[in-house]
């Protein structure tokens, strides 16, 4: 699904030279080189304060830790992503509430979320899922008038722009209170192990969660917040730091691979292409809302699984995200929910497939791959 070894050769030479550096010098824990990426993520995030971390999923239980939120307050996600979301949730002993999302975006509906919003609600978690900002105009108006935090699961769209009603623009991810991130390996910004981090533009919050990320430590040995043990090593801040000046070259690859995808595709009447976004006419020249972490086609005519083992068998890598909904999962599960509340995030789960997508796709893997479903799904 990526090509991790072909982006490592682009940047060898200065990710082989930084990781000798720290080997030598033996600043394997909070060393110049994650202070110099902080820096320089904040600058092209344009936000005040980043504060890495160990991983995605931390930032997000530690951006819940910052906004204070109690055991029983209710926080409302989608129903279509991965469990991290709501996992944190849980382990915090906060009540999620999961809702349905758009069909054509993937990301969580606005509608939905006013639906959900009860006076035990304190806070509002939109994924940015595959790419893309969900409706953030509108859900931090809603935010604003039920007096709610909105923490952005960013972990998919990291490069990726905004653009409000009067033409504003702002990278996804510092838009709500706080945004969270992962650097996961196959992320658009991705290091070599585990990274994480958050983004806010709050100064207070900002310093709580410092805090919160080493320990409930400002003064060493002296706890004044509760805290994780949750930092970003020297090694995959010096990876980060090398990929960061490419980022925006790599979304625009992938872009590229998309309109190409969505080329070949777009006259299949059973297969639906992911939508750039409601404010951008398909997958234009100059678009750069989505990031395209994942290309996610919608299989329409029931044959989405007899299609991903073929495409096993052809030896094209694929992915389902996701199989099953949140809401049905063991582990979430609850009897407040109502199926008939889930009726996209439920035929999603039947139809989605997402095909390889990274920044060292050539015409010639694009073809093969397109060929293989186009021949493949009406038989």
């Amino acid at each position: 699904m990526v090509d991790l070894v072909g982006q490592y050769a682009e940047i060898k030479e200065e990710v082989d030279t930084s990781i000798s550096q720290i080997l030598e010098q033996a600043t394997f824990i909070n060393g110049p080189q994650v202070h110099s990426f902080q820096a320089d993520l904040e600058a092209y995030l344009g936000v005040k304060h980043v504060i890495p971390c160990a991983n995605g999923t931390d930032a997000l239980q530690i951006a819940m830790m910052g906004l204070d939120l109690k055991p029983g307050d209710e926080v409302i996600t989608a129903d279509f992503t991965f469990a991290a979301t709501v996992e944190v949730i849980a382990l915090l002993q906060l009540t999620p509430v999961l809702v349905d999302v758009e069909k054509d975006s993937f990301n969580i509906d606005l509608k939905a979320i006013e639906r959900a919003v009860t006076p035990k609600t304190k806070a509002i978690v939109p994924v940015h899922l595959f790419g893309q900002c969900a409706d953030m105009e509108g859900i931090m108006k809603l935010a604003v008038k039920h007096n709610l935090y909105v923490i952005e699961d960013n972990a998919q769209a990291i490069g990726a722009n905004y653009t409000f009603s009067d033409g504003r623009k702002q990278k996804a991810g510092t838009i709500g209170h706080v945004g969270a991130t992962s650097f996961f390996p196959s992320k658009n910004l991705g290091c070599y192990g585990d990274g994480g981090a958050l983004f806010t533009n709050d100064d207070e919050l900002a310093h709580t969660i410092r805090g919160i990320v080493n320990h409930g430590m400002y003064r060493r040995y002296y706890h004044d917040v509760v805290g994780v043990n949750s930092r970003l090593d020297s090694i995959q801040a010096a990876v980060l730091s090398a990929k960061l000046p490419h980022l925006d070259n790599y979304c625009e690859s992938r872009r590229s691979a998309a309109r190409k995808y969505s080329a070949a595709f777009a006259s299949h009447p059973n297969i639906i292409v992911p939508s750039a976004s409601k404010k951008c006419d398909g997958i234009c020249a100059d678009c750069d809302c989505h990031v395209f972490h994942q290309y996610t086609l919608r299989i329409t005519n029931g044959r989405r699984d007899v299609l991903a083992d073929h495409l096993g068998q052809q030896g094209i890598p694929f992915g389902i995200y996701y199989p099953i909904p949140l809401h049905l999962q063991k582990a979430y599960a609850d009897e407040r929910y109502n199926e008939d509340d889930f009726g996209v995030t439920n035929q999603l789960v039947k139809e989605v497939i997402s095909l390889p997508m990274h920044t060292e796709l050539d015409d010639e893997q694009i073809n093969h791959i397109t060929e293989t479903v186009l021949q493949f799904i009406d038989g």
